[in-house]
């Protein structure tokens, strides 16, 4: 096990399976570098939250890999054992545009070892590029299969293009997915790729049928569709000055997953699903007010309710 790998010293409440990588930030402002990659991010803004995570990833012994397991250790994420893997870190080129929004390009490899699940947490979370690249995909399929019965299931697809095969082969996966699956989180560009011409309700109640108990569709300042059987309710979003659009889907995604460990017994009841959906676009409502993927911690997210 190398250094920067740990064992946690005492069980974790969420698991994050995927890709870690390097962020390459061109802005009018310069050039910027910054730990990235969703998964990675969504355990971050967890250990900022200060929820008890890991993360199994796969990133290089490099000065890179580095600087990613220095700034998961910052925010008291357990890099899990296995994680170093690679020769070489992975990157993902983000050019900014005035309006703060985001363009990426892609240098990754996504390649994981056989794995069992870990700690059992009480929710497993994973999407983006580490539920659709083989050959890593194989083993984070396995690894929600393992998770079934055990804890919640969490995944964000987070579709990144460029990466995918075709249209057909991308939708075909994420379906084979959905139904291992408790909790699918998606933003309106995401759900509007994956089902072209129907509303976000629309794909919403597709994901249900598919077999989750909770759709989640963000639609930036449009606030976000939280959607069960039996219930559909919008949350507004908190208006920002936008600084970039960074990690603001991952901050959001933490933050939901905290408010599903916190909900207590009464499950996804329409009051419960309004006031995670409020924490959740507060928390991305700060972290697209600062730039790169710079979620808020527990005090802040806090305070920012209380105003």
């Amino acid at each position: 096990m190398n250094p920067t790998e740990a064992v946690s010293p005492e069980p974790l409440d969420v698991v994050v399976v995927g890709e870690a990588l390097i962020d390459i930030v061109n802005s009018p402002k310069g050039q910027t570098e910054y730990p990235g990659g969703s998964p990675a991010n969504v355990a971050y803004g967890l250990g900022r939250l200060d929820v008890k995570a890991g993360l199994l990833t796969a990133i290089g012994r490099d000065a890179r890999g580095e600087a990613i397991a220095a700034h998961l250790r910052s925010a008291g994420v357990v890099l899990l054992p296995g994680s170093q893997s690679l020769a070489k870190t992975a990157t993902a080129t983000a050019e900014i545009a005035e309006d703060g929004s985001a363009e990426y390009t892609f240098d990754i490899e996504w390649a994981l070892p056989p794995a069992t699940l870990p700690y059992a947490p009480k929710i497993l979370h994973t999407g983006s590029i580490a539920a659709f690249l083989e050959p890593g995909a194989a083993v984070v399929r396995n690894l929600l299969e393992q998770a079934q019965g055990g804890c919640m299931v969490t995944f964000d697809p987070n579709i990144r293009t460029d990466l995918l095969g075709s249209h057909a082969e991308a939708l075909g996966i994420f379906e084979e997915l959905v139904p291992l699956c408790d909790v699918v989180k998606l933003s309106d560009d995401d759900a509007g790729w994956l089902y072209p011409g129907k509303s976000p309700e629309e794909a919403a109640e597709r994901i249900l049928g598919l077999g989750a108990d909770l759709a989640v569709v963000t639609r930036g300042g449009n606030g976000s569709l939280m959607a069960t059987q039996g219930t559909q309710l919008t949350v507004p979003a908190v208006p920002a000055v936008v600084a970039d659009t960074i990690g603001a889907g991952d901050s959001y995604m933490s933050a939901l997953i905290m408010g599903l460990l916190l909900r207590g017994s009464e499950g996804l009841a329409p009051t419960v699903l309004e006031r995670i959906g409020q924490t959740a676009s507060m928390a991305a409502h700060i972290t697209v007010g600062r730039p790169g993927a710079n979620p808020p911690t527990h005090r802040e997210l806090l305070a920012g309710m209380a105003r």
